[in-house]
Parts: C-alpha cells; sequence; structure tokens
C-alpha cells in the first residue's frame, strides 16, 4: 500500500515543499476526470434524444439547422473551452477563475449533448467539407464570409480567436492576462450569439431548440458580467 500510494506523488521539484506537489499532482486527477465526466454526461443526455419532448418522427438531413448547428456549435464550443482552462490555470484572480470554471463546465456538457445527437442521427461530428455556417440560409445574421469557405480566416466562425491570439493568451501574465482573456470571450460568446438564436428558432428538433435557447441565454448574461469585469479592469472590449 505504502509503494502504491508513493507512486502517485509527482516528482520532487526544487523549492516546491512535498505537500504543495502532493495536492497539485491531486488537483491535476480531480480536474482531468472532472472534465471527462462532464463530457461523458453530455453525450449521455443527448443520446436520450428519444425522450418525451423529441421528434423521432425523421432523422434531421445533412444540410439541416439541427445537424449544422450541432456541429458548428460544438467546433465553437470546444475553442471556449480551450481557453477557459487556460484561465483556469493561469489567473491568480478568483472571479475569472470561477468564471473560466463555469464556462468551461457548461460548454463541456453542451459539446457532449450535441455529439450524443449526432451520433444518433449517423451524421459526422464535424462538416464533410469543412466549411461552417451553411445552415444559416438567411443573410442577415453577418456570417456570409465564414459560409463561403473563400480562405482560411473566413471560415473561422464569428468569435472564434485565431491561433496567434491563443498564443498571445498563453504567453500573458497577471492582470493583463485576465483581461486579454475576458476580451477574447466575450468577443467569443457575442460570435456565437446569432448561430444559437437562428437554431432556437428554425431547428426542426425541440431538444436543439431548447439548448440553443438555453445557450443564448446564459450566454447573454456572461457576456454583461464579463463587459463589468473588463471595464472595472479598466480596459474596453476588442473591435468586433
Amino acid at each position: 500500500m505504502a509503494e502504491a500510494e508513493q507512486e502517485d506523488v509527482a516528482p520532487a521539484s526544487p523549492g516546491v515543499p512535498p505537500a504543495s506537489r502532493g495536492v497539485t499532482a491531486t488537483r491535476t486527477v480531480v480536474v482531468t476526470v472532472a472534465v471527462v465526466a462532464v463530457l461523458l454526461l453530455g453525450a449521455a443526455v443527448g443520446l436520450l434524444i428519444k425522450l418525451p419532448g423529441s421528434d423521432t418522427s425523421s432523422t434531421p438531413a445533412r444540410d439541416s439547422v439541427d445537424v449544422g448547428f450541432s456541429q458548428d456549435m460544438a467546433t465553437h464550443h470546444l475553442q471556449g473551452v480551450t481557453m477557459a482552462n487556460i484561465a483556469r490555470d493561469k489567473t491568480a484572480d478568483p472571479a475569472v477563475r470561477q468564471l473560466a470554471f463555469d464556462i468551461a463546465s457548461t460548454q463541456l456538457e453542451q459539446i457532449g449533448r450535441m455529439k450524443g445527437w449526432l451520433f444518433l442521427w449517423g451524421h459526422p461530428e464535424q462538416s464533410v467539407d469543412g466549411k461552417h455556417m451553411r445552415w444559416m440560409t438567411s443573410g442577415t445574421h453577418g456570417h456570409d464570409a465564414a459560409a463561403s469557405g473563400s480562405g482560411s480566416e473566413t471560415e473561422r466562425m464569428p468569435g472564434m480567436a485565431s491561433s496567434e491570439e491563443i498564443t498571445k493568451l498563453r504567453s500573458l501574465t497577471g492582470v493583463e492576462f485576465d483581461v486579454y482573456f475576458l476580451q477574447l470571450m466575450l468577443r467569443h460568446h457575442k460570435g456565437g450569439a446569432p448561430m444559437a438564436e437562428y437554431a432556437a428558432t428554425r431547428a426542426g428538433q425541440p431538444v436543439v431548440r431548447t439548448l440553443a435557447d438555453n445557450m443564448l441565454k446564459s450566454q447573454t448574461s456572461e457576456s454583461t458580467y464579463m463587459q463589468q469585469l473588463i471595464t472595472e479592469r479598466g480596459a474596453a472590449p476588442l473591435p468586433g
């Protein structure tokens, strides 16, 4: 038993007390297990689409709002989770850390739901051609460039951070890091809102409409809160 316990302890690091190393190792394991559990929970909920309130008369078509929204929003959410996880691990600000944890937990569960639906419907987790927003046929939401697939930058969905911006986020520390994370996440939320709004009123499956509506409400509330945190730190939202 003693040998098994020793194997769970992280290798010694100069200047780090044994107790701290043990806490760090335990925290890493707990966070990893929690992430997997949340994602599996979301997938399980997604696979329960045949519960009362779901339209099981037909499987959504490949070009339907239901499929397109599930594919694109899951991809959009994945970047949100990535940024939130970076903030959770780097920030020293309790408010930012709690916000990051809430966003990562919520969006992981929602990703699991959408991927569960896609599996049940027999559709891939991502669009075959890699082009986004074609399920939004209305031109009123400003997604024409994203839907066109006319280049690597335009193919990125609204609100998504570039690889350079993610690299910059990882390089920052302190208040500068907190502000940039909040700016990127606020833009990310606002960019995804029209997708949720569109699906909430046009998806064929009631469960998809409900999820999209819940996303819109929660992310609108989070956006207001992030705007407040940015202002309190003497900064302003990113343009666009």
